[in-house]
This record gives C-alpha cells, structure tokens and sequence, in this order.
C-alpha cells in the first residue's frame, strides 16, 4: 500500500476533506499535517490537529456522536509532514506496539546550517527535558531524567552554507531531532528555540517529516506515506526527484 489516497480502501459516501489525505480506510487516517498546528490540546487554547481531524471525518460521513480518533506519534507544532492516526481503538493499539517493537519507521528531512561532521553518523545523547520551559537539552550519561536519544543521519546535498540532511529516527524523545543536530553545531533552518543565534524570528522551520512506513494493523500489508516539504526556501534548493531519491 503507498503513501496515496486509496479511495477504494476508505469509508464509503464522504465529503471531500479540508486535510491532503495520503491514506485512508475504516482502521487508518493518514494525512500531511500543516504546520504551525498542535498535535493535542495545549497551553495556548489554539485549535489542535486531534480535534479537527475528528471534527473533519464526523462532517465528511456524517456520524453520529462521538469519532474516535487515536494518536499513535507525535510532530512538533512547527513541523509538517506525513502522519497517521488510528480510527478504531484495536488500530491505535497495534500501530503503538508497532512503535514499542520499531517496526515503525520515520523519516525526516532538515535543513541545517553549516555542515555535519561526516556524510553519514549516528548521534547518541543523554537529553533531558525541562517541562516547565518546554525545552530539551543535551547532559551527560546518567544524569537523572536523562533519557537516551538515537538518530542515524545522512547528507543530501549542501547549498548557501546550508546542507539538506535525511534523519532517521531510532528514538522518539521531544525536540529530539532539533535538540541532537544543535549539539553538533547545526542548528535547524528556522528553529526558533535551538538556534536562535543564527535564525530570524518568523522563519519557518525546515524540518519535515517525509515517510511514515508500518504494517497496516489489520491487514499486515506494508502502509507508505510520503509527503516531499513545500517548494518554498530553503527547501527549493534542491529539486523534489533529489529529495524523494533520498528517502525511498
């Protein structure tokens, strides 16, 4: 199954939606998730991901009650990219073992300032997150709290001191991405918390989440969602065909 609206695998008699649907059937909603909205309900009140996507399949089939819909992963609110949620509770629970035994793979693309060290790397750090300033730093080995955080990264292609970066996530802590590529010196394009000294206030930053790849929690066939980033910069840079040769 690809990363493509399977009108043939969806809920029968629906209304167009207001979200780019990458997949959809009675178990799965895959969507590109706009940036700059929450996944969940915080602080700020704004209207978040998780509710709106409820709202959205409750309009298009006209349901009665309550939708359920299940968050299996979590996106920053700044980033956009491929996402998927469960439409059924045995969904939600399956997808999530599926991320307990990593057979749920994410792929990220970044762009970063300067150069990495290396083509390609695995990045290890201690990071611990400080909830009451939502942010997350990098500590030694064995400070309390400290959580392991994992990624193997590998280098696109560079431009205007920038260089497109493939992420390949191994862990899943907050900010992860932002927080480990900051402590290389190579702060995200546009990372408003990690690199403010090199970063305006109000760009966008450049991290996307491209591929989403698990079994289908049902059906056991393999589920692709692919969303390539905006053709706005940095990202136009380097063409679609170079971005979606490197994650496929």
């Amino acid at each position: 199954m690809s990363g493509t609206n399977n009108g043939a695998a969806g809920e029968s008699g629906s209304s167009p939606s207001r979200f780019e649907i990458l997949y959809e059937d009675n178990h799965l909603l895959g969507i590109v998730k706009p940036v700059n909205i929450p996944v969940q309900e915080d602080a700020t009140g704004d209207p978040d991901l998780l509710t709106l996507l409820k709202e959205d399949v409750k309009q298009r089939y006209a349901k009665p009650g309550n939708v359920f819909m299940g968050l299996v992963h979590r996106l920053d609110r700044p980033v956009g990219g491929a996402m998927i949620f469960a439409k059924t509770s045995k969904a939600a629970s399956r997808l999530s073992e599926s991320v307990r035994t990593h057979a749920f793979q994410k792929v990220y693309l970044t762009v970063v300032h300067g150069q990495l060290p290396g083509a390609e790397a695995r990045l290890e750090h201690t990071l611990l997150k400080d909830p009451k300033s939502n942010t997350v730093q990098a500590v030694r080995e064995g400070t309390p709290g400290g959580k392991q955080a994992i990624l193997d990264y590998t280098v696109i292609g560079t431009a205007e001191g920038y260089s497109l970066v493939r992420i390949d996530l191994l862990t899943g802590r907050s900010h992860q991405i932002r927080v480990q590529l900051s402590d290389v010196g190579c702060p995200l394009y546009g990372d408003q918390k990690y690199g403010t000294a090199v970063n305006r206030p109000g760009q966008q930053i450049a991290l996307w989440s491209a591929l989403t790849r698990f079994p289908h929690p049902v059906t056991k066939e393999e589920v692709e969602l692919l969303s390539l980033p905006p053709r706005s910069y940095p990202w136009n840079l380097w063409t679609p065909q170079m971005q979606k040769q490197a994650i496929l």
